[in-house]
């Protein structure tokens, strides 16, 4: 199994962070996990299954619908790439990263095609001190790539640069669609 693969896609930083603009700071939520990180790891909800936008869990055994949350409303330009994805959305997310701050190794053992979920990763800000390790490798992800990140495996970030890092964090449910995008068995 690969470990990580960037999509044949991707979209525009510019309009990804104009949607980001539409973000008051006192919207962002503390991440739930507080164990897994020093500094300041926050987030927001665009699809969650209450549909409020503090609902950062993403719910790997949820039986209820994801819906969109009313921020989702202000983010246009999220709306559409959105539709690039021929797959049933999940949870989606902005996830911040605050200058100085880490996100420790663990993994997310819920997330993999085994599970029949996948999480992908869209760098919408970014900066050149931003180190993702993945299964001890570091990856350069670059703004407006989608990648695909078998994050059951141990990875860490690390945000050494003096501005935030944020990324669209999308969860997406395995069909065929998704089983044609992501080579699953090549390598990286």
């Amino acid at each position: 199994m690969i470990s990580n693969f960037k999509l044949p896609f991707s979209f525009d930083p510019e309009s990804l962070q104009s949607d980001l603009e539409q973000i008051g700071t006192d919207e962002w939520v503390a991440h739930f996990n507080k164990s897994y990180y020093e500094g300041q790891w926050s987030g927001i909800a665009l699809r969650s299954t209450n549909g409020l936008a503090r609902q950062l869990y993403s719910d790997p055994h949820a039986e209820k619908p994801f819906i969109d949350t009313p921020v989702m409303m202000r983010c246009p330009y999220v709306c559409t790439a959105l539709t690039s994805f021929k797959c049933p959305l999940r949870a989606v997310r902005f996830l911040k990263l605050s200058p100085g701050s880490t996100i420790k190794k663990h993994e997310d053992f819920t997330l993999g095609f085994e599970n029949d979920q996948l999480r992908m990763h869209v760098p919408v800000c970014t900066n050149a001190d931003v180190d993702f390790f993945l299964d001890g490798r570091q990856l350069e992800m670059k703004e407006g790539e989608c990648w695909y990140l078998d994050l059951s495996l141990p990875h860490s970030v690390r945000n050494r640069g003096t501005t935030d890092r944020v990324h669209l964090v999308i969860d997406c449910e395995v069909n065929e669609w998704l089983r044609e995008m992501v080579p699953i068995n090549a390598d990286s």
